[in-house]
């Protein structure tokens, strides 16, 4: 017995992993109003929600070929609205007066089989199907133009075309197989050589299986994306082409019926001021207008083939190489980004006044949303709150701010999706707000702040932007009017701003899904121009939703080519100075090193860009239908050694912090108080949390190290083993890198709790906000003096807290707000969304409740000057900036290793050479060698070290004199015995001064 449910998925963020309890499998879309839901299927009677459901309805239908029972029971609330259902197939429907609709299909196996596509066609002439055929049965493509194929009577009726296919012996080649692995085993049929492809592709599509009384025993839908790759590979122009004269469209749908762009004179509203038949040439089709077209705007009309619905449909879509679009999103912009009139003052000169970045390894990034830098920031004029136009002001809070990171050394400001994306209207007056004033009636740990919050999430301008819908076009609720070329201009002026600044810009490039699919949801673009292309599908034909909702598959040649020219567009009509890819794993790795290499290949000269300092980084989480190369190599932390491109390090912050964001949210680690300082949670035996805080300092160790594979440790047993050597909780190697460039060191980002927030989750009820300060300070220090690329989420430096909210996705300006007046951390503004956080509801409410939790405003100052004196400690000498791995492996030890440790302290040395003496090249010409102590317990810690005794040390003169923090002045090093002291939750940080 199955039970059904409905999910709300619209807004879902996939950190790295998400597993719905009770749930054996997702497999169907649905669309309701704009939002995406998924339905569950759980043996278990007790998985339930309810819903209160607007009035459109789309269900597609049927289960997979995993749910053997034959019906589909869904129950809607009373309050609900009447429902309007799309169904591809004829469902019996009802409304009782409680308005819950049972909806009942009793169709044969056969009936329901060409709903599926489990077969592939992956080259031009053969067929990949996990079937076995007799050998008195026959296997037969069919084809119907006007999708008419029904089966009758064990028949295949309503065909145009039917051709044998003849099983090869010799299976499935291997550059099939190594495209699509996920097939091996299947059986191959070959399509005759003088069979003209081309104009099959754009029909409706089946194989089947006939016995000797040619009765249909099997058949099936097919999967096109091989055979369109080979047929149909392009590389010529796309998108809207301007030249003096004229206008161009361009669109790549070969397996389109017709096609027509609607031009408009305005981005809503009026009938079309003339309508264009494109033509065809091998699958691209093209038309040519005048250059009055220029500034309008066109929706395209696709007459295809759909799979979802097994019906020709008119697809109505924007172009997938947009440039602009209308305010409502309906309609693209036609726009010249090569226009003098759309560049600010100085544009084309900008790739000679952007901040220097020598290596890659100099590079520090602070991530941070659009919104959040500037929607509550009174010192900004109300027309720039939220938008590109903050970043332009000289004297605002947050530029201030901006630029002391700067000045101390933070050199990327990686910016949260700012594409057009769901989920956040573009014409603001359709927004909807909240009294502020109401909000701060309420008690800290009130649950009336998120439910008025919750109340309007969806009809506010905030969201994170993780819902792609357009990825080549600004988001539009970011500019001052969301028509025209605004978006474009302001844009232009942020990036400006922010390189005159001395910070270069990162985008965050979310290719891994999309947020629409199928012929009628409004945020579908790419699979309404080629229907089951752009789309990562299962074995059964259906879309692949692990990264939260429509996979794409960069696996297939002209997604990639899309993923690609989108990058070169931004580099080179933005000047982008780097690219994080969310989900990267689920991108293959090919994809991902011919981004870097496309990108590198721009040059000043040629491009106005300098491609070489263009840096690429992501998620390499190894999940889902990807994980283990399971559709290709894909872009995961083990695959990616060698390309010198970066990946997350979740070691070292999980080390760092304890836990995991999926396990106990009590859980400790190093900088926490595991074993030093317990909180309520049971880490087992006094000897177990020993054991899980050495593990945790070697992993924190190698992390330094830049999670180097080969970077030689002595492990807490007291072995010399390599970083791959060292396994994590689940048996997976903790390193992966082979160089430090391919290393991100963090403890927090977007996702999750923010650092302050954890910090106050994992450490005992009882210690001091002092306390927590330092911890949340300690835990920073580690990743502002690894090797590798430190990693700092917006407002770690200012002890950022958003009510121990764990995904703030969707959580409103309220939960969000950063203070750039240090006046408020954002602590205690009600119990964060229950929609994410319920479960931990009776953990976060007696702290909210507790005022010594809440930082004062010198804690939140104290907080970030430590902060910008890591960053002015981390730049004081190149030793922290190591560029090799042979150089790490060299100058950099670790000293409190092996059984006989002392707990909860680090100890880290880099050593430097001397000009004119053998062995190590000297780097720094004023420190020679350095040492850096963390010492993580609530006492302070002496540490003695034969190996560092008879050396010049000191403490940094940045700690000694322009330090606040006088706990870190006491601080000592005795050269004589080579002991160190360090107070209590402490990094020191030791030098060795050159001789004069």
């Amino acid at each position: 017995m199955y039970t059904f449910s409905l999910l709300d998925k619209c807004n879902h963020r996939h950190e790295e992993q998400d597993n719905i309890n009770g749930t054996t499998e997702v497999h169907s879309t649905h669309l309701i109003t704009g939002r995406r839901m998924l339905l569950l299927a759980s043996s278990s009677p007790s998985l339930s929600l309810s819903l209160s459901l607007p009035s459109v309805f789309h269900l597609h239908y049927p289960l997979p070929s995993s749910f053997p029972c034959p019906s589909l029971h869904l129950r809607f609330p009373s309050q609900a609205t009447p429902l309007r259902l799309h169904t591809p197939l004829p469902l019996s429907c009802s409304l009782n007066s409680s308005s819950s609709v049972e909806q009942s299909a009793s169709l044969s196996q056969m009936q329901n089989s060409l709903l599926y596509s489990r077969a592939y066609w992956v080259t031009e002439f053969l067929i990949a199907w996990n079937v076995d055929v007799a050998n008195e049965f026959s296997c037969q493509l069919i084809a119907s133009k006007n999708a008419s194929l029904t089966i009758a009577n064990d028949q295949i009726q309503g065909e145009d075309l039917k051709v044998e296919l003849q099983e090869d012996r010799a299976g499935l080649p291997a550059n099939v197989l190594e495209k699509f692995p996920h097939i091996r085993g299947y059986k191959a049929f070959k399509l005759p050589s003088t069979l003209d492809v081309k104009p099959l592709l754009k029909s409706q599509l089946a194989v089947a299986i006939y016995d000797s009384d040619d009765k249909c025993r099997n058949c099936t839908g097919l999967q096109l994306p091989g055979v369109l790759d080979e047929v149909f590979s392009y590389n010529g122009p796309l998108g809207a082409l301007f030249s003096e004269e004229a206008v161009s469209l361009n669109l790549w749908a070969p397996t389109a019926q017709a096609v027509r762009a609607y031009i408009y004179k305005d981005p809503s509203g009026d009938d079309p001021i003339e309508i264009v038949c494109l033509e065809e040439e091998n699958g691209v089709w093209r038309t040519k207008g005048p250059k009055s077209w220029e500034h309008c705007y066109y929706v395209y009309e696709v007459c295809v083939y759909h799979h979802s619905t097994l019906r020709v449909e008119k697809c109505y879509a924007n172009d997938p190489y947009a440039r602009g679009v209308s305010s409502d999103g309906q309609r693209t912009f036609l726009l010249n980004l090569d226009s003098d009139e759309l560049k600010p003052d100085g544009w084309d000169d900008l790739a000679n006044e952007k901040p220097t970045i020598h290596c890659f390894t100099d590079i520090s990034i602070y991530e941070m949303h659009i919104r959040d830098f500037s929607a509550t920031d009174l010192s900004v004029q109300p027309a720039f709150r939220g938008g590109y136009l903050a970043f332009t002001l000289q004297d605002s809070a947050g530029v201030l701010h901006l630029k002391r990171l700067s000045s101390a050394g933070i050199t990327h400001v990686h910016l949260l999706p700012t594409f057009q994306f769901a989920g956040v209207d573009d014409q603001k007056e359709n927004w909807r707000f909240v009294d502020t004033s109401i909000l701060e009636s309420f008690p800290p740990d009130s649950d009336q702040q998120q439910a008025l919050i919750t109340a309007i999430q969806n009809f506010d301008g905030y969201n994170w932007g993780y819902n792609p819908v357009l990825w080549g076009v600004p988001k539009g609720s970011y500019s001052s009017n969301p028509n025209g070329p605004y978006r474009t201009i302001e844009f232009r002026k942020m990036v400006k701003a922010l390189n005159h600044m001395g910070l270069r810009v990162v985008l965050d490039v979310v290719y891994n899904h999309l947020q629409g699919s199928g012929p009628f949801d409004e945020h579908s673009v790419l699979d309404k121009i080629v229907p089951g292309y752009y789309l990562r599908r299962n074995r059964d034909g259906f879309i692949e939703n692990s990264t939260c909702i429509n996979n794409t598959a960069s696996e297939h040649f002209m997604v990639e080519r899309l993923i690609l020219d989108d990058l070169v567009h931004w580099a080179l009509n933005y000047k982008i100075d780097g690219f994080r890819f969310d989900l990267m794993g689920h991108i293959m790795k090919r994809t991902m090193v011919q981004a870097k290499t496309a990108l590198h290949c721009l040059t000043t000269e040629k491009d106005g860009v300098d491609g070489s300092s263009i840096y690429i980084y992501g998620e390499g989480w190894d999940f889902g239908e990807v994980a283990k190369n399971g559709r290709g190599i894909n872009a995961s932390q083990f695959n990616l050694p060698g390309t010198q491109i970066g990946s997350f390090n979740d070691r070292i912050r999980d080390a760092i912090l304890g836990g995991s964001p999926f396990g106990d949210p009590l859980q400790q680690g190093f900088v926490t108080g595991l074993l030093l300082q317990p909180n309520d949670h049971d880490h087992g035996t006094e000897e177990n949390a020993k054991s899980m805080l050495a593990a945790s300092m070697d992993h924190i160790q190698i992390g330094m190290a830049a999670n180097l594979q080969d970077f030689v440790l002595t492990n807490c047993k007291g072995e010399e083993v390599k970083g791959s050597e060292i396994l994590t909780y689940g048996g997976t190697p903790v390193a992966y890198a082979s160089c430090p460039t391919e290393t991100i060191n963090y403890v927090s980002a977007h996702d999750n709790e923010t650092l302050f927030d954890i910090v106050s989750l994992k450490t005992p009820m009882d210690i001091t906000v002092t306390e927590r300060c330092r911890i949340n300070h300690l835990a920073t220090s580690i990743v502002a003096l690894s090797q590798g690329i430190p990693f700092f989420h917006c407002g770690d430096e200012i002890l950022r807290s958003k009510s121990l909210d764990r995904d703030s996705y969707n959580s409103g300006d309220w939960f969000n707000r950063l203070d750039f007046t240090y006046n408020s951390n954002n602590w205690g503004v009600g119990l964060p969304p229950q929609e994410k956080n319920e479960k931990n509801w009776p953990l976060i409410k007696p702290r909210l409740a507790n005022p010594s939790f809440k930082p004062q405003k010198i804690d939140i100052l104290a907080t970030m000057d430590n902060f910008l004196n890591l960053l002015r400690i981390r730049y004081s000498s190149p030793l922290f900036r190591l560029k090799t791995a042979n150089a790490i492996q060299q100058r950099v030890s670790f000293h409190n290793t092996g059984p006989s440790w002392v707990c909860g302290v680090i100890v880290m040395s880099i050593e430097d050479g001397h000009d004119g003496f053998p062995g190590l090249s000297q780097l720094d010409p004023i420190y020679s060698f350095i040492v850096v102590v963390m010492n993580a317990s609530p006492k302070e810690a002496s540490f003695v070290c034969p190996a560092l005794q008879s050396r010049s040390l000191q403490l940094h003169p940045i700690q000694v004199s322009s330090s606040s923090d006088e706990v870190v002045k006491s601080s000592r090093y005795e050269a004589s015995s080579g002991c160190f002291v360090v107070p209590q939750r402490t990094t020191a940080v030791f030098v060795e001064p050159r001789k004069t």
